[in-house]
């Protein structure tokens, strides 16, 4: 009997996670992004220390005071936020670390390393239309 128990116990524990999972999936929030040229060095989250290529700022809608550095977040283009016509790139999705901070009158919500932008985008566009989740 308490193997039986166990059995029923474990499917379900693997429903919910699996619900949990797709859920994250499915909610991610939308908004402009645009690049920044490197160097990616000093940011207002590690100075000096270099975290690669694939890095980003965030506005104000998401640093919440500093808490923002560290996080990384999935970012997919979804299209031109101005003239460019078909900016993205079959889909690609990019993962970025949020080791900067983007100051007011920062144009985005998220603005990406110019090699995080260049795999989702192409960098002409300037400023796109995004979707992006943690």
């Amino acid at each position: 009997m308490g193997g039986r128990y166990i059995g029923i116990e474990m499917k379900v524990s693997l429903t919910v996670c699996m619900i949990l999972c797709l859920t994250s999936i499915v909610h991610a929030d939308q908004g402009k992004a645009v690049f920044f040229e490197p160097p990616y060095t000093p940011s207002a989250c590690y100075g000096t220390q270099s975290y690669g290529n694939m890095v980003a700022g965030v506005s104000d809608a998401l640093w919440n005071n500093g808490r923002a550095c560290g996080k990384s977040y999935r970012v997919k283009c979804l299209g031109g936020a101005n003239e460019a016509p078909h900016p993205c790139k079959n889909g690609n999705t990019a993962v970025v670390k949020v080791v900067d901070y983007c100051k007011a009158g920062c144009q985005g919500i998220i603005n990406l390393s110019k090699h995080a932008f260049s795999t989702i985008a192409d960098p002409d566009a300037g400023i796109i239309q995004v979707e992006f989740n943690e």
